[in-house]
């Protein structure tokens, strides 16, 4: 079951831990380390049916492409 809950005990350094592994990185660099982060700890919690919680819990509320107004109105 997909834990949703505060769980970090410094969840402001982590947030900074993000934002210096993203420092100096080019856009395509950064998709790069987050997709190399995505998987690293993906294989860590092991769990196929937690993964897709996650995933669809992540993927809530976000249209698919040119199908978001706000999109198309900022383009």
């Amino acid at each position: 079951m997909l834990n949703t809950d505060l769980n970090l005990a410094a969840p402001d350094d982590v947030y900074e831990a993000l934002i210096e592994l993203h420092r100096d990185l080019a856009p395509e660099q950064s998709r790069l380390v987050n997709a190399k982060l995505i998987l690293l700890l993906a294989n860590h919690i092991g769990d196929a049916a937690v993964l897709r919680q996650a995933m669809a819990k992540a993927r809530e509320g976000i249209s698919p492409a040119g199908q978001d107004a706000t999109l198309r109105a900022t383009a």
